[in-house]
């Protein structure tokens, strides 16, 4: 028969992959740039937006200060992207900024960029995705009952897609990534013909002038540089996703430093030219777009009806209204292109979550492949913890968007001081006059890259910790604790199982006691019988509990009529307890031998059926939980596989080496009981 799981399964993901195959999953830079870099490249259709949004507070006051503003993002581009291409080729072996600040400032320092990337992560994922829902009901109002729904949706694709290897989603992600790059610079390059011309695009929201927020149209001194650096905070989500690539360094094709370094090149650049384009032509089409609609003064239906993106409403001007060809196309690959950037945080995620489990700060299941050889349960995490941050914020970019940028930053500052460490660690052991001067060059790059950044970091913590930014630091203290925890909790275990000598380690016990426990007479208890005096225990004995004193004493009778030739024993249970009278036994055989083991051997049924498994094995399930808490005792479960087990493709259908749960390894026919 078919299992349906297993071909659900390789249907969404398709046929598992070989270890060996991992080669074959490398990354060529046209396929690297999609996957590490469509975050930074698509956040330039909101961080234009996010800017204006801060400022307009004001009303069209401080628009003038947009430029300065954007000017300042491209500088900080610039110079973020020139020191990460310091940091692959000095880290080549992924981890990015977390390999860089344990190695130069410490653990802690490390654990510290880890969480704050994690969380970052994980809110590129939820903005990114909501942004691309936000420019779909753009183009299409009547969806904006059903953002959250879309918003789960295009989760669960994206991780489905994921799982199905990193190369598999960098060919289906490549396509889009290229049309939106090509959407954009097509828009930006004919908004400025027509500038040239003297056919300047004139926005539909030019119309509507801006109410400001409580007279802050007249802010000035220390007020006017708040709302400006607030501006800036905003457009500096512009930079999330640049250390992607550095993570992913391993993912790309030899030489794998220069292929890396050469991809964020070019992410840099394009992002720079599409962002720079899109805020002067928002500036000369006067956009006009408010957090809260009925600022805009004649707006219809200012309290309910979605105000168009910055990116929605460009299109619209150059190419000739909302209804044009090219606005849709435009919108289309807008939106896909951002649902698609949280692809970065689908492989940035993993990556850093399987490094950090390989460092014991993580849970171990998370450094392991999946059948795709991508990091299965990484994904899967990421995904969850999106679907309910979606839910709880209802999928609201203006929500969502406080609590990003904090973590990257944070990562930048400390990277770039981890990096100039490096460099100063470098110059005082080498000799090489050009490597020196590499060197020093570098860390010029660096140092500045460390000011900056730290700059940045301090603006955003001021500007937008009030504003929810909070709870993005709330969260990564979170993880910082909880990943020390698992270290200690992974390093003690170690220490306990250290070996020190393995001489009295292997010392066997002076015996070993059998007990068989037993319900009914019937063929699972006569198998485990057999199986327990294959093993040749020096004593066995069968041991069942007596709930209904007439059962008990029906099987003592069935036993006496078999002549099994291991002696039966009846615990007394006059509460009708099970467990209880049984692990009481078992405790007492130890006090009376302190150096004997005790083999529990449990006869099991093997279901075929996910509905029939609460109906059999409880009873086992309990007395195991007890029993394997308990020194010197050794619990066997013995299975009884029933019909069902094998019309669901039970052992006959199985794949070579595998156990079914609850199952001893090899299966063994074992000898049958000595029945007279």
């Amino acid at each position: 028969m078919v299992n349906i799981p297993q071909a659900l399964k390789r249907l969404v993901i398709g046929r598992a992959m070989r270890s060996e195959e991992l080669g074959e999953t490398l990354l060529p830079k046209r396929l690297a740039l999609p996957i590490f870099a469509s975050d930074p490249l698509s956040s330039v259709a909101y961080a234009t937006q996010e800017i204006l949004l801060v400022l307009t507070i004001g009303g069209t006051a401080f628009l003038y200060l947009t430029p300065w503003i954007g000017l300042a993002v491209v500088v900080l581009m610039a110079v973020v992207v020139m020191s990460y291409r310091q940091v692959v080729y000095a880290y080549p072996s992924g981890g990015g900024s977390y390999e860089v600040v344990s190695s130069n400032l410490g653990a802690n320092a490390g654990l510290v960029v880890a969480a704050s990337l994690l969380v970052d992560y994980v809110m590129t994922v939820a903005v990114s995705v909501a942004s691309g829902v936000d420019n779909i009901i753009s183009a299409f109002n009547g969806l904006a009952d059903y953002r959250v729904l879309m918003a789960v949706i295009f989760i669960a694709l994206l991780a489905a897609v994921n799982l199905r290897g990193v190369r598999e989603s960098g060919n289906a992600f490549a396509a889009p990534t290229y049309l939106f790059i090509a959407g954009i610079v097509l828009m930006v390059v004919t908004g400025f013909v027509k500038m040239a011309f003297g056919h300047s695009p004139v926005a539909s929201s030019a119309q509507y002038p801006i109410t400001p927020e409580d007279h802050k149209n007249t802010l000035t001194g220390f007020a006017l540089l708040m709302l400006a650096l607030r501006a800036f905070a905003s457009g500096c989500t512009a930079l999330t996703g640049v250390e992607a690539i550095s993570n992913g360094v391993p993912a790309f094709r030899k030489p794998k430093s220069r292929n890396a370094a050469q991809t964020m090149s070019v992410m840099g650049i394009t992002a720079v030219v599409m962002f720079s384009g899109i805020t002067i032509l928002a500036l000369t089409s006067k956009i006009h777009i408010t957090a809260d609609g009925c600022q805009l003064v004649g707006f219809p239906d200012c309290s309910t009806a979605p105000q168009q993106t910055v990116i929605a409403q460009l299109a619209a001007a150059i190419f000739g209204g909302d209804h044009s060809l090219l606005f849709y196309y435009i919108q289309a690959v807008t939106a896909l292109v951002l649902i698609l950037a949280a692809n970065t945080a689908f492989n940035g995620f993993p990556l850093l979550a399987s490094i950090l489990a390989q460092h014991r700060y993580l849970p171990r299941q998370l450094h392991t492949r999946g059948d795709r050889l991508a990091y299965s349960n990484g994904i899967l995490a990421l995904a969850l913890v999106n679907v309910a941050l979606m839910v709880a914020y209802k999928a609201d970019v203006t929500s969502l968007i406080h609590l990003y940028i904090l973590g990257v930053f944070t990562s930048f500052t400390l990277s770039q001081i981890g990096m100039v460490r490096h460099w100063n660690a470098l110059l005082r052991v080498e000799e090489d006059p050009r490597v020196r001067g590499a060197a020093k060059r570098s860390r010029v790059i660096n140092s500045f890259g460390a000011v900056t950044t730290g700059l940045v970091l301090v603006i955003v913590l001021a500007t937008k910790f009030t504003q929810g930014a909070w709870l993005a630091v709330v969260a990564a203290i979170f993880l910082f604790v909880n990943m020390k925890a698992i270290r200690r909790h992974y390093d003690a275990v170690s220490d306990e199982l250290e070996v020190e000598d393995p001489s009295g380690e292997r010392a066997r016990p002076a015996r070993v006691h059998g007990v068989v426990l037993v319900s009914k007479l019937h063929k699972a208890t006569l198998r485990a019988l057999g199986y327990a005096e294959a093993l040749r225990p020096d004593t066995l004995e069968a041991v069942t509990v007596s709930v209904d004193r007439g059962e008990a004493t029906q099987l003592e009778r069935t036993w006496s009529e078999y002549e099994i030739d291991v002696p039966l024993k009846v615990l007394d249970s006059p509460f009708r307890e099970i467990t209880r009278p049984v692990v009481a036994y078992v405790r007492a055989l130890r006090k009376d031998a302190p150096r004997d083991a005790v083999a529990v051997f449990i006869p099991e049924y093997v279901v075929g059926h996910w509905w029939e498994q609460p109906l059999h094995n409880q009873s086992a399930l309990w007395l195991k939980s007890r029993l394997l808490f308990m020194p010197g005792v050794m619990v066997i479960s013995v299975p009884w596989q029933l019909a069902s087990s094998k019309l669901a493709g039970g052992p006959s259908r199985r794949a070579p080496g595998s156990v079914r749960r609850g199952e001893p390894v090899g299966r063994q026919q074992p000898r049958p009981p000595a029945v007279r």
